[in-house]
């Protein structure tokens, strides 16, 4: 995966990669700028590509 793809979390959020680490990414997740949060996922946290 890489910056700017869009991915569903196990936990049924989807978010775009804002940045790549190492050992995870850094996900923007919401609907709107109201509910938007920046997390940071592991790897075994995301479901697929979107």
């Amino acid at each position: 995966m890489k910056q700017y793809d869009t991915v569903e979390l196990k936990d049924g959020r989807t978010g775009v990669i804002v940045e790549v680490f190492d050992d995870g990414y850094m996900i923007d997740v919401g609907s709107s700028p109201k509910d938007w949060d920046t997390i940071f996922v592991k790897n075994d946290e995301i479901k697929g590509l979107v």
